[in-house]
């Protein structure tokens, strides 16, 4: 029987467990679960948090714009986020490699496909990709998504049979909850027409997506006829817990209307 393809996608805001700075811990937390999982699943994962690490190490002096001074901090701190998840994932048997895509790759046909011949092979040798987006010569994600966008495109290129988003919220909430101070999770949904107008505008203090392009990357997700959840990365074992069916998340199915577990 083939393993289910995971593709998660997790936040700054997850790796650093809204501190200032990456946790150590946290990519532990997810490393485990994975190491649990691996016999059913593979994982893809595409992450966040190369700007942060580098705010760990250095303070930039700069005269420039705000965002070439971001692109900066992604290169160096790309290298010490990689390092963290190898050192993390290799103690409890895994192994862990570095990939990095703009969107100009999803724009070409060959780049397309070379991307997903690598990963498979990846993958069939028990590697774990980690992604992120090529900063030093895009920008979309530090702007736009915080790699919400980015994630759903490759799960739909990889044939994912489930984007997993890890954010700093229980899913989504009713707009009304929020209104009254009272976060209220929606639990399932089909399709996401009828989250569009629950979405709010606020960002987190890392990340730049919001939930608006968690809603966008779950559209791109469902055209590809992928399902996703939307969960809280904070909580420990907030992988498995989301597969028992354990704590408040938000999953949004796929147009058939199956859910992962009906598979």
């Amino acid at each position: 029987m083939s393993k289910k393809r995971i593709l998660l996608k997790i936040g700054s805001n997850t790796l650093t467990k809204e501190t200032d700075q990456i946790s150590r811990g946290k990519i532990e937390d997810i490393g485990r679960q994975i190491a649990a999982l691996k016999n059913d699943y593979e994982f893809i994962i595409v992450s966040s948090g190369a700007i942060a690490a580098a705010k760990q190490f250095v303070k930039l002096e700069h005269n420039g714009e705000d965002i070439n001074v971001k692109q900066a901090l992604a290169a160096i701190g790309q290298p010490h986020l990689m390092r963290m998840f190898q050192e993390s994932f290799r103690e409890l048997g895994l192994f862990a490699a570095q990939c990095l895509l703009s969107y100009s790759d999803f724009e070409n046909q060959k780049s397309k496909a070379n991307i997903k011949n690598t990963i498979d092979i990846l993958i069939s040798n028990n590697f774990i990709p980690v992604i992120n987006e090529n900063d030093t010569v895009a920008a979309d994600e530090i702007q736009f998504g915080d790699n919400d966008k980015l994630a759903a495109l490759t799960a739909s290129l990889l044939n994912a049979d489930l984007l997993m988003i890890a954010t700093n919220t229980n899913g989504i909430y009713t707009k009304i909850s929020i209104e009254k101070g009272q976060p209220e999770t929606i639990f399932e949904v089909l399709g996401v027409k009828d989250l569009q107008h629950q979405i709010s505008t606020q960002k987190s203090s890392h990340g730049t997506g919001g939930m608006r392009s968690k809603v966008e990357a779950a559209t791109i997700a469902q055209h590809a006829d992928i399902e996703t959840w939307i969960v809280n990365g904070l909580n420990d074992n907030f992988i498995t817990d989301a597969f028992k069916g354990l704590g408040e998340h938000t999953k949004i199915k796929t147009k058939d209307g199956h859910f992962l577990e009906d598979l």
